[in-house]
């Protein structure tokens, strides 16, 4: 699977939107890949995430158990998970910080497969791998479905993505004239209140 049939999935789904977007990131742009319009249909994330699991492969070999940060990851996680046939597991906020909860603990010496949804500046996923790490996991790729900075992000792991895009995302204070004149949505979730 290549970034064209993965946009083909989005596109299928009605999630590839055009407007002025604030992402998770805080950045803004006229770019927004719902993908939650994707992950409703298990066929769809079915496909995706079996491509991503064979990238997972190429790249670092085998994995014991994948791990994703809550609440956008859990599902491509999982469903990543079950193609490479390991656990899944997931991160939450807890203070502000990503940390295991719920009982997941990581076996000693278990390789681990970080994976994401979509990524623009890789914050998430740092925090995640770095939640990973001092919980004493081994994390050997960071991978992603949609990777929106055209590999400029650092996830904080030798990183994998099943679609690199290139999408401009500007701060607040720097946004383009034809982007300033549409009206805001702030579809992200990182603002949300638990």
């Amino acid at each position: 699977m290549n970034t064209d049939d993965v946009l083909a999935e989005f596109r299928a789904a009605g999630a590839l939107r055009e407007g002025h977007f604030v992402l998770s990131s805080g950045l803004h742009s006229g770019v927004f890949l719902q993908k939650n319009l994707v992950f409703q249909y298990p066929e769809r994330t079915e496909r995706l995430c079996k491509a991503l699991a064979g990238k997972i492969r190429e790249a670092a070999g085998e994995v014991d158990l994948c791990i994703s940060p809550a609440v956008g990851g859990i599902i491509p996680g999982y469903e990543t998970a079950r193609q490479l046939g390991v656990p899944s597991m997931y991160v939450e906020r807890e203070g502000g910080e990503f940390k295991l909860r719920r009982a997941f603990t990581i076996p000693p010496g278990a390789r681990i497969a970080m994976v994401e949804d979509i990524v623009t500046t890789g914050l998430s996923s740092r925090e995640c791998v770095e939640a990973i790490r001092k919980a004493g996991g081994n994390v050997v790729v960071a991978a992603c479905i949609v990777d929106r900075s055209g590999g400029r992000a650092d996830p904080g792991a030798p990183f994998v993505a099943l679609a690199r895009l290139d999408v401009p995302a500007y701060p607040a204070d720097q946004l383009p004239p034809e982007l300033a004149a549409i009206p805001i949505e702030d579809p992200g979730s990182r603002r949300l209140s638990a």
